[in-house]
């Protein structure tokens, strides 16, 4: 169950760091996620357990602070979101 988690909780994570109005915030944290799921391939058993509860909470904390985020966005666009 916990192995079938682990692909949903990265993809939300992502879904929500891109969600964030500021480039440097939105690109901390998506380099964050990235590298954090990197290092949990290497756990099993008690271990990625403890990571995925971890993980749930730490999700929590990015979707609330991308909801802020979006609240005191500014009316101009930054250049470094133009693509």
């Amino acid at each position: 169950m916990a192995a079938a988690e682990v692909p949903v909780l990265y993809r939300a994570f992502l879904r929500e760091g891109n969600r964030y109005t500021n480039y440097n915030v939105k690109e901390y944290v998506l380099r964050r996620v990235k590298e954090k799921f990197a290092e949990g391939r290497a756990l099993s058993g008690a271990d990625a357990a403890a990571a995925l509860v971890r993980g749930r909470a730490e999700f929590e904390v990015v979707k609330r602070q991308a909801a802020i985020s979006r609240l005191y966005t500014s009316e101009l666009p930054s250049i470094m979101n133009k693509k």
